[in-house]
């Protein structure tokens, strides 16, 4: 299974917990990447074309709404599963994101074992 996940979050301890939660993929062949910021998650997102991206909201330069809405409606990278991050629960948000072509919402603090068993669900195929 050759497959890569990106991981984007301006604060470093949290891309290292979803590392931890999600570093048995590893063990299948899912490559880990990881970005700090919007431009950064982009970059990446065009050269590496990831098959799944853990994506936070809230982060400086571009937030993930915008590199949603670059990825999906610009790029039409469709193949890119976009899973969106965010601290707020709120319904208007959650909206949003799915409107910039997020596949998935999840809210902060999410639970690991669901964290990862929704990217091996969307990494099987």
């Amino acid at each position: 299974m050759d497959k890569k996940l990106l991981i984007v979050d301006d604060e470093a301890h949290i891309r290292m917990l979803i590392e931890q939660t999600l570093e048995d993929l590893e063990d299948e062949g899912v490559e880990l990447l990881f970005a700090e910021n919007g431009e950064q998650a982009l970059e990446i997102i065009q050269e590496e074309k990831p098959n799944l991206v853990f994506l936070d909201v809230m982060m400086p330069k571009m937030n993930g709404m915008e590199v949603c809405q670059k990825v999906k409606k610009e790029l039409n990278l469709n193949e890119v599963y976009i899973i969106l991050l965010t601290a707020k629960g709120q319904e208007v948000d959650r909206q949003k994101g799915l409107e910039m072509g997020a596949n998935k919402y999840m809210t902060k603090p999410f639970d690991p074992d669901e964290m990862l068993e929704i990217a091996e669900e969307i990494l099987k195929d």
